[in-house]
């Protein structure tokens, strides 16, 4: 019996014994395993740690060349910028001393950007604009250069570009030389040698002096013609007599045409001379007179049916533009 019992015990034990290293083995092959896990993760970490650091380093490589890139792209632009500036400011800065006659602009645009503002005065000057271009389709305008002689080059300028002849006496009497523009056909041929003559400053006074002298030339014969009582006269020289500030053609001169383009502009009965003496109607809108009959004035208020016309505007009678009629 105890041998029986003995046997059973030491058979439990050695199942107990067996169980134990089975566990062990099991135990040993999961620490294993484990072992094996952790490895390979760490081996991963740090392949992958390896890999992001290469990674990083080329990253940061590309990051800093295309910030290099961007920066030298933004002072390039800036650069360039500058330079466009500079130029088209230079261009500008010529093209505004140089050329006395600008390219047309729209004529409610020059009218909203110049007389902004609710005065009295700019609401009148809107109103009369917008007259001019409803009622006589007057849609553009060509500025022209605010300065003593600003009259004789928009009236001149006009007759050039229009290609409008002198009056048949000054060929005779070869008292203009440069004539041969009014004679050029091609419309663009001509705008051409318009923008030449009146971008120098030095040949446009020439040519205004050479008006000037033939205005003094006109008042001369006509007061010879009333000394010697010959044929009538046209009535703007009674009314250039009648001042005493030009009752002969040297107070004429010394008061009133050596003066033009310097300190004064030309005045109403100087600018009927000079239509008279190119044989021209000059048509001016004066914007200060609108709503009145001084609105609109010929100068001269006589002339021929034959002449051919032109048109200024102004706003005070002092500073004149050349109006574009569009149907």
């Amino acid at each position: 019996m105890q041998r029986r019992h003995d046997r059973k015990a030491s058979k439990n034990r050695d199942q107990f014994t067996e169980q134990e290293k089975q566990s062990r083995i099991n135990h040993s092959k999961r620490s294993v395993g484990r072992h094996e896990v952790r490895s390979w993760t760490t081996a991963t970490k740090q392949s992958l740690c390896l890999m992001w650091q290469k990674v990083k380093v080329q990253l940061m490589l590309g990051m800093s060349f295309l910030v290099t890139i961007c920066w030298y792209c933004r002072r390039l632009y800036s650069f360039l910028a500058q330079l466009l500036k500079w130029w088209s400011n230079y261009l500008q800065r010529k093209l505004i001393r140089n050329l006395s006659v600008l390219t047309e602009v729209d004529l409610l645009g020059y009218s909203a950007r110049e007389w902004k503002g609710e005065t009295k005065q700019a609401k009148h000057m809107r109103e009369a604009y917008e007259e001019l271009f409803w009622s006589y389709h007057i849609k553009y305008l060509r500025q022209v250069r605010r300065d003593n002689y600003c009259v004789l080059r928009a009236v001149l300028f006009q007759i050039f570009s229009q290609g409008i002849p002198f009056p048949s006496w000054m060929k005779e009497r070869d008292i203009l030389k440069w004539t041969e523009i009014s004679a050029t056909k091609d419309h663009e041929e001509r705008g051409n040698v318009c923008n030449t003559l009146f971008s120098d400053e030095s040949k446009e006074h020439k040519l205004y002096e050479a008006i000037k002298f033939i205005m003094l030339y006109e008042v001369v014969e006509a007061y010879e013609q009333i000394k010697n009582r010959e044929e009538p006269i046209h009535n703007l020289f009674s009314l250039l007599f009648a001042r005493d500030s030009s009752s002969d053609p040297l107070s004429f001169m010394m008061n009133h045409l050596n003066s033009i383009g310097d300190s004064i502009c030309l005045d109403q009965v100087e600018l009927s001379l000079l239509g008279y003496l190119l044989e021209v109607k000059i048509r001016v809108y004066r914007l200060h007179k609108f709503n009145t009959e001084e609105f609109q004035v010929d100068y001269p208020d006589e002339y021929r049916r034959e002449w051919n016309e032109i048109s200024l505007l102004t706003e005070d009678d002092r500073y004149y533009h050349i109006p574009l009629f569009r149907t």
